[in-house]
């Protein structure tokens, strides 16, 4: 391969246009349809957000590469469908943003630009104010096709922490909160008792229903906090991989194997984990 040799973004369109080919193409791109792509986006997402976490940034390239292919597929099942093609996408991308930044494109066109004020020196709460206020404008109109309600836009593709997040904190915009994390505390306590209460009552259905609540009220306090529920899981399954893997080494090293260790001795282990990386914290400050 030659390394010194740069594709263009019209080379990637042909590319896509090519694996697509009913004649000469890839038979598996070629049975590929809006609904089978989505999944593939999804895990994509988060495998860019992975490499972000381990600030692995020599896998970077790719896995963003991977996500953009995902946009270039449905443009490309758009364009051959009539509906729209990448150029669409990048004008209305292109649109919205001039659009969504007056403090910077004050004409808003590309060529304009806000004179005689650094970045620094504008006003970031202004800037969000006017961000939302252009976003909630946008959805007026959207709404006035589709729904009245202010949660009508918010997609149901999203994980499910997301979503929940996104729901309360659209919902939050129109005093339907609480007034500080005291209130997200006790409701949190609420919906622990409610799950007791049905585990004791031994009814699966109402246990899945009081977890879900109890789950949907840490992510209102995780809003609150300004924590995105879904990084700060992400962060927690890390951490369990990390310490599971010290228990299975430490057991390894005993000549044991995770059948014959009891919860006991896993815990301990587990806990020798724990301390091992707060010391660790510890000595890097």
């Amino acid at each position: 391969m030659n390394e010194s040799l740069h594709y263009s973004f019209d080379d990637l369109l042909t590319l896509m246009d090519v694996l697509r080919d009913p004649d000469q193409g890839c038979p598996w791109d070629v049975k590929q349809d809006w609904d089978s792509i989505v999944p593939h986006t999804l895990e994509e997402a988060y495998e860019v957000a992975d490499a972000i976490e381990r600030r692995a940034f020599g896998e970077l390239p790719g896995e963003l590469g991977d996500l953009l292919f995902q946009v270039v597929y449905y443009s490309q099942f758009a364009r051959e469908e009539g509906r729209f093609d990448f150029q669409d996408i990048v004008d209305a991308l292109m649109n919205k943003m001039l659009r969504r930044h007056p403090h910077v494109f004050p004409e808003g066109t590309l060529a304009s630009r806000r004179q005689g004020v650094s970045a620094a020196e504008v006003e970031t709460r202004q800037v969000s104010s006017r961000w939302e206020q252009l976003k909630a404008e946008e959805r007026d109109d959207r709404q006035e096709q589709e729904s009245s309600s202010v949660l009508a836009d918010i997609p149901r593709g999203l994980p499910a922490l997301t979503r929940a997040a996104k729901l309360t904190k659209r919902a939050s915009r129109v005093g339907f909160d609480w007034p500080d994390t005291r209130g997200v505390i006790a409701k949190i306590r609420e919906e622990l008792d409610e799950v007791e209460e049905a585990l004791a009552a031994d009814d699966e259905d109402h246990v899945r229903e009081e977890v879900g609540d109890l789950l949907f009220a840490v992510v209102n306090l995780a809003r609150q906090r300004k924590i995105d529920p879904e990084q700060a899981l992400r962060a927690t399954n890390g951490k369990f991989e990390r310490r599971f893997g010290y228990v299975e080494q430490a057991l390894a090293r005993s000549e044991r194997t995770l059948d014959e260790a009891n919860l006991a001795e896993m815990d301990r282990h587990w806990n020798d984990a724990k301390d091992r990386e707060r010391n660790s914290i510890k000595e890097s400050l």
